[in-house]
Parts: structure tokens; sequence; C-alpha cells
């Protein structure tokens, strides 16, 4: 059957998370307080950049499945089942701040009560939240709504920035916290078009679909950052990481995915999710000291690389770097976290200049740095002159360059590429000097 759905939110997991339910049939109401976003959105232009999203959009306003308003009690009173999207930044020492799920957890409440509507709405709660969270937000139903229904459900999601829309329409495994058997029925009947294919449908207790999110994010900056520390191992030694990273990845129990060495995570999700589960095993007396330890290593690989730049160079003064890549990872154009924007803060602090390229990630750039860098119409266009190329983003663009194109431009043959994208002897052929991650140097 079709349900009646609101999502709260239309940050990244609130937009996908409403037009995939709307391609399944579903009527889905996207509620977001910024106007000028609402209308947009209306027009079938997606807030962000994603594979997929725009065409998906367009296609579910079209049928008439998908509608976005700034009034939340409408979305409420022609809603079931009402999917909380909002954002959980984290507070100055690292703790998820629950302010808008809270505060929006007690306006749908009053809503409710105000309206006379029926008490036995589900609440899902699909922002990223520390454990304990469902406890509190079923409190402030109670504490308003006596005698009522509402069901209180953990449902995290799981999506990749650049393949987001592709992995909510067919997700390896979805998560549900609840112990009420009619929310069980729901869900699965909600999900069961996602999961054909046959991957599963966990149900949990709220409390650990809640630590569930947070452990998948920890783990996979686990072995991002372990494979940073063990490429500056094999930068002292002169071994090669992307052959240790073939060894280790085709062994079954360890897997492939998550092992490139490069300039660490950044993005919405694994900079905040580590920070935030820190905080909250500290807060039980049971710290996670591995998590810790590669939230520490990945604030100081930038840092590293930048130490390569110094070395090649010297003083950075005056000198001129064109940089390839903004967005934190390729196929969006989301800067949160992005280690390049750290990178250019650093440059810029030791009087370098630079100019840089993004498929898609320009206009939010410009709005960070304004005039303090220069924007390239194409990814040649900032190397002339330059006195090296920094790439910082792996887009496919940047994967077959024209080398002869690069070398003619740039003032000195120089590379550093921050993302282990070329091969060491074309480098050497074409004669650039080329300093990557825990690989040899070609000079």
């Amino acid at each position: 059957m079709a349900f009646k759905i609101s999502v709260i939110g239309t940050g990244y997991v609130g937009i996908v998370s409403g037009t995939t339910f709307a391609a399944q049939g579903n009527s889905v109401i996207c509620v977001d307080i910024d106007q000028h976003k609402v209308e947009l959105m209306r027009q079938g232009i997606p807030p962000i950049y994603e594979p997929g999203l725009e065409w998906l959009l367009k296609h579910n306003i079209e049928g008439n499945r998908l509608f976005f308003t700034t009034d939340l009690k409408y979305a409420i009173e022609n809603s079931d089942i009402v999917f909380l999207c909002l954002p959980t930044p984290p507070d100055k020492d690292g703790a998820a701040d629950l302010q808008n799920v809270l505060a929006t957890s007690k306006e749908i409440a009053e809503i409710i009560r105000d309206n006379d509507l029926p008490r036995n709405k589900i609440i899902v709660d699909k922002s990223t939240v520390p454990v304990g969270t469902g406890e509190k937000v079923k409190k402030i139903f109670d504490d308003i709504l006596p005698e009522n229904e509402i069901e209180i459900t953990s449902n995290p999601e799981f999506l990749s920035e650049g393949t987001a829309v592709e992995e909510a329409m067919k997700p390896d495994r979805v998560v549900v916290g609840t112990e009420s058997q009619r929310v069980k029925d729901i869900m699965k009947d909600l999900y069961e078009p996602f999961l054909r294919s046959g991957n599963p449908l966990l149900f949990m207790d709220v409390r650990s679909a809640e630590i569930t999110k947070y452990a998948a994010n920890s783990m996979l900056a686990l072995r991002i950052s372990f494979m940073n520390e063990l490429a500056r191992y094999c930068d002292k030694v002169e071994a090669d990481i992307e052959l240790i990273r073939l060894g280790i990845g085709t062994d079954p129990r360890i897997g492939r995915r998550y092992l490139y060495a490069g300039l660490g995570y950044g993005g919405s999700c694994l900079p905040k999710d580590v920070k935030a589960l820190i905080h909250s095993a500290n807060e039980a007396n049971s710290p996670v000291e591995m998590v810790q330890t590669a939230y520490e290593i990945n604030n100081t690989q930038v840092h590293y690389f930048l130490s390569k730049i110094v070395k090649r160079f010297g003083k950075l003064n005056n000198l001129h770097f064109a940089m390839w890549g903004l967005s934190f990872k390729p196929n969006t154009d989301d800067l949160r976290e992005s280690p390049a924007l750290a990178l250019i803060n650093l440059l810029l602090a030791e009087g370098a200049n630079v100019s840089v390229y993004d498929p898609q990630a320009m206009e939010n750039t410009r709005k960070l740095f304004s005039d303090k860098i220069t924007y390239g119409k194409d990814q040649y266009e900032i190397l002339n002159q330059a006195d090296a190329l920094i790439l910082t983003t792996e887009w496919s663009i940047f994967r077959k360059p024209e080398f002869d194109t690069m070398k003619n431009l740039l003032k000195n043959p120089v590379i550093f590429d921050g993302r282990n994208l070329y091969d060491l002897n074309e480098m050497k052929d074409f004669g650039f000097e080329y300093y990557s991650i825990g690989r040899k140097q070609i000079s």
C-alpha cells in the first residue's frame, strides 16, 4: 500500500529520502523553513548536486507524489509517518546538537494536540543522533500528549554522497529501531519495494539502531586513517601503499572499499559522527580510543601533505599553486570538512597564491573565499605559469588529463597528488616531478 509521509528537513538526507519514497508510489510532503529553497524545489531544482536526483525530483513532482512546503502543520495533518531529517551539527565539545530534533518534535506534538489530530502517528528519526535521543523525543510527546499511541522509531541512513540516489533506491540494508509490532509491519511494507534483491531489513531496539550509524561511520574512518598512517610509514621505507592496498583488499575478511590513502576523510557525516561517538562514549566513561586515534590522524593528514610541498619549495610566499578539486569527494558539490579547503587555508597562510577548479563546487567555494583565490573556467586555464599542480579530489575528468598540455602550461612540471591517481612510470616518462602519498617520489 502507499503511505502518506512527511519529511521534515530537506538537507542531503531529507531530499534524497523524500524523493525516493515518492518514487515508490507514496505521497510525500517535504518541509523546510527556507521559502526560497522550497520554491526552487517546487520547480524541480534540487538544493544539492547529486547524480540522478534532478530527474527523479521532476518526475515525482509531475506525478503529483512529491510536494514541498514551509507549513509544518499542513504536513503533519496530511501524513501518517513523519520522518525527521534534521541537522545535528557538532557542538564545540563534539557532542551532537539536538536542538533541531527536540524543538521540532515539540512543535509536532503541539500541532497534534492543538488540532485534535490522531495520536497514533509514527515519528521516524532519520537524523544521526546519539544513544538515548529516541527516549528524549518520546518524553516530549508524552508530556504534551497524554494517553497517546505515538511510536518513536530510529531509522538511520547510510547514504554515500555521489551515489546517494542509487543507494537509497537499492540499499544494502535497512536498519529500523523499534520494539513495536505495528511499526515493524508498516516499515516492512514501506521498505519492501527497496529490498527486492534480498538485502536485509534489520529490526533492533532504538538504542542499538542509534549507535549503529555512529559505529558504521567510525569504522570507515578507522579504515581511512589506518591507510593514511600506513602510507606515512611507506614514505619512510620507500614502499608502495597502492600495492599494499591491493594485497590486503583482496582478502575477503578485509575487502577493497575505503582503503585508499589520501588527504583524509571529510563531508557532512564522518567528521561529526566520529566526534559525536567519542563524546558520547567519554560521557559513558567508556572511551573509544581507536576512534580517537583515527580522528587525530585525520586532523594531521593535510598538514602532512603540506609538508611535502614545503620540503620541495621551501618558502611558499608568492608561489602560485593550481588546485584540481574542491569538494570533499567526487560527484558532489559538498564542501563540508573538505581537505581541499583546509589545504587552501594553509597555503594562503604561507603567503601562496591559489587558483582552483572543480566541476561542481566552484560557486560554493566562491562564497567562502571570495577574491582570496582565483577561479578557472576549466582545469587547464589555472595551470598557466603555476609553480605546481595540487590534485585534491579524484573527479573522473582528472584521471586521464592531457599531460603534454599540462607540462607546457606549468612553470615547473611538478604535481602533488593527494589521491594517488597517476601511474609512477607514466609520470617519469612524461618528465614530471611527482609527489603522492605512500609511494616513491619521481624527481
